[in-house]
C-alpha cells in the first residue's frame, strides 16, 4: 500500500485532480478573460504595448516642471490692466485662495514680442521666448484645489490624492519602452520634490515595472554643471553590486525565472510577480547603460554651453539624452520643496528663472539638432499659478511684494511631438485671475497628451479593485485646436 501525504488538499489541487482537472482548465481561461480585459498579461508587465488607437504624432515626452507655482501675468501672460489698476481692490471682492491678499500688484517685469508670431515673454525668459515660434502657450489651464500636495498630484496622477499612477506610469503601460535596458520613466531633480515625493511619479495598482525612477541631478556647485568630482556611476543608487559581479547576478535571475516557471507549472502567470521580475531585469541590465546615459562629458562643449549651468541645466541635458536613448517620459523638476512659491516677494522668481530659461530653452534647440523635436513632445508648467492681488497674509517678513496660490487660471506651455508653434490657446480675465476663454482642466491637458502619443485617453484603462480607473477619470477632452 503505498503512504499518502499527509499535506492538505489545496483548492487549486483540487481543482487540478477533481474531474481529470477539467475545473482548472475553466478557471485558467476565466483567469485568461479576465487579464485580456485589462490589457492580456504581457502588457500588464510591460513586456509588451497596447495597439495604438490611431497614429501617434510624438513618441517620448519631456515634462519640465517648476514646482511650487508659476506666476503667470509675470511670466507668459501680460496684462496691461495690471498696470492701469495697480493698488486698487480687485472687482469682485476678495479672492478666495489660501491666504490674505490686498490690491492688485503690477507685475515688476517687462514684456517684449518674440519671434514671427509676436509672442509676448516676460524679460525672466529671453530663452524662451527665442523659441516663441516652436510654442504653443495655453495661457487657461485651470485645476481643483489651491494648495501644493493635491495640485501637485492632479497636476502628475490626474487625482487630488494619492493612491492613482502617474502619467510616466500611464505612458509606459499603455506603450512600453524603447529601450529595455533603460527605465521606461525617469524623473530628475536634486532631491525629492515637495512633501508628496514618490507618490507624484509612482505606478500605484499598475505592475511595478511601470513605477519612476528618481534620480539626483544635483551639481556640487551652481557655477557649475560637470564637476571635477561627477561621476555617473554614482548618480543612481546602487546601481552596481559591489557583492556580486554581473555574470552571478546573471545566473541568479536565471534561477529566479526557472522557480516561477515550476511554481506556477501550466497556470496563469501571476502578473505582479512578473512585473516583479522583469523590474529586476531592467535593474541588471541598467548597470551596463545607465552610466553611459548620463555620462555628459561626452556631450561637446558647444553643447554644454547651450544649456549653461546648475543642476536644472544637467537635469534638462539629461532628459534628451535619455529620451533620445528610447525612455518614454522624463520629469525634470526644479529643485527641493516648492522653491517657486513666492508669497512675499515676486522678485525671487528672477533667481529661479534665470536657472531655468536658458535650459528650458536649449531643450527645443538641442532636440531639434539630434532630430528629435518633431516626435517629442516638450510640456512646461507648475501645478497652478499666482494671484495677480498682493499677498498681506503670509507672515514671513516685512516685505510684501508677493503673490499666493491661484488654481484658477494659469500658463503652461507646449511644443514639438505635433503641437502647432507660434500660438496662444485660452485666456485668463483682464486681470489674470480666472481662466475665461476656451478653459483647459489638467485631464484636459493629460487627454492632449495622451493623444498626441497615440492613445484615446477614454480606451487606457486597468481594472482594480472592481472598476475600471484611468488617467483623465471621468472627464478630459483632447485640445484639437493646439495639434498641428
Amino acid at each position: 500500500m503505498s503512504h499518502q501525504s499527509s499535506r492538505p488538499v489545496t483548492r487549486r489541487d483540487a481543482l487540478c485532480k477533481i474531474g481529470n482537472g477539467f475545473g482548472m482548465l475553466a478557471f485558467a481561461s476565466l483567469v485568461g478573460e479576465s487579464l485580456a480585459t485589462a490589457g492580456m498579461i504581457d502588457q500588464q508587465i510591460g513586456l509588451g504595448s497596447r495597439a495604438l488607437d490611431h497614429p501617434a504624432k510624438a513618441k517620448r515626452v519631456i515634462f519640465l516642471f517648476m514646482n511650487g507655482g508659476l506666476s503667470q501675468v509675470d511670466s507668459f501672460d501680460p496684462k496691461p490692466m495690471l498696470d492701469k489698476y495697480h493698488g486698487q481692490p480687485l472687482p469682485g471682492g476678495e479672492v478666495a485662495t489660501e491666504r490674505k491678499t490686498g490690491t492688485l500688484l503690477r507685475s515688476p517685469f517687462t514684456f517684449k514680442k518674440y519671434g514671427q508670431s509676436g509672442m509676448d515673454v516676460s524679460e525672466l525668459f529671453p530663452h524662451v521666448g527665442e523659441c516663441a515660434d516652436d510654442i504653443c502657450f495655453v495661457r487657461s489651464v485651470h485645476t481643483d484645489i489651491p494648495n501644493h500636495e493635491p495640485s501637485m498630484l492632479m497636476m502628475n496622477t490626474g487625482h487630488t490624492q494619492a493612491g492613482r499612477p502617474s502619467l510616466g506610469a500611464w505612458l509606459t503601460y499603455g506603450l512600453g519602452s524603447d529601450n529595455k535596458n533603460l527605465p521606461g520613466y525617469v524623473v530628475l531633480c536634486p532631491s525629492v520634490p515637495t512633501t508628496v515625493g514618490p507618490p507624484l511619479w509612482n505606478n500605484a495598482f499598475l505592475p511595478a515595472m511601470h513605477q519612476g525612477t528618481f534620480i539626483a541631478d544635483r551639481v556640487e556647485r551652481p557655477d557649475q554643471i560637470i564637476g571635477k568630482d561627477f561621476d555617473p556611476k554614482k548618480l543612481v543608487s546602487f546601481i552596481n553590486n559591489k557583492d556580486f559581479t554581473l555574470p552571478e547576478q546573471r545566473r541568479e535571475l536565471d534561477l529566479l525565472e526557472k522557480l516561477d516557471k515550476m511554481r506556477h507549472n501550466g497556470e496563469a502567470k501571476d502578473p505582479q510577480l512578473e512585473a516583479a521580475i522583469s523590474s529586476m531585469e531592467v535593474a541588471y541590465r541598467m548597470q551596463t547603460e545607465a552610466p553611459d546615459v548620463f555620462d555628459i562629458r561626452k556631450e561637446t562643449e558647444a553643447t554644454l554651453k547651450l544649456y549653461g549651468l546648475g543642476s536644472t541645466a544637467r537635469g534638462c541635458l539629461m532628459a534628451v539624452r535619455l529620451v533620445e536613448r528610447g525612455v518614454r517620459m522624463v520629469q525634470v523638476y526644479y529643485a527641493v520643496g516648492d522653491p517657486w512659491d513666492h508669497h512675499n516677494d515676486i522678485q525671487l522668481h528672477r533667481r529661479n528663472a534665470r536657472d531655468s530659461d536658458q535650459p528650458f530653452a536649449a531643450v527645443i534647440k538641442d532636440l531639434k539638432s539630434r532630430g528629435l523635436f518633431k516626435d517629442t513632445l516638450v510640456v512646461c508648467g507648475s501645478e497652478f499659478g499666482r494671484t495677480p492681488v498682493v499677498e498681506v497674509g503670509g507672515g514671513g517678513g516685512g516685505t510684501q511684494n508677493g503673490r499666493d496660490h491661484n488654481p484658477f487660471g494659469f500658463t503652461m506651455w507646449l511644443a514639438g511631438g505635433g503641437i502647432k508653434g507660434g500660438m496662444t490657446y485660452g485666456a485668463t480675465d483682464d486681470f489674470g485671475f480666472k481662466a475665461i476663454e476656451n478653459p483647459v482642466h489638467v485631464h484636459d491637458l493629460h487627454a492632449t497628451i495622451l493623444h498626441l502619443m497615440g492613445i484615446d485617453h477614454t480606451k487606457l484603462t486597468y481594472r482594480y479593485s472592481g472598476r475600471d480607473f484611468r488617467l483623465t477619470d471621468v472627464s478630459g477632452r483632447v485640445i484639437h485646436e493646439i495639434l498641428a
